[in-house]
């Protein structure tokens, strides 16, 4: 039985963890996702504006 004061080997730990566990991976994520969601939008509607005759 492992003893709790154990360090956690993190080559077993699944990759998914990993990234939850990290705050600065997460603050990149959070904020990529929406800048990337707004820029996305922004050229949609771009292309949808009719042009001027």
């Amino acid at each position: 039985m492992a003893d709790k004061n154990e360090q956690i080997d993190e080559s077993n730990m699944p990759a998914m963890q990993r990234v939850l566990d990290n705050p600065f991976i997460l603050l990149f994520i959070g904020i990529l996702i929406p800048t990337l969601a707004y820029i996305v939008w922004g050229i949609m509607e771009l292309i949808s504006i009719p042009i001027a005759d």
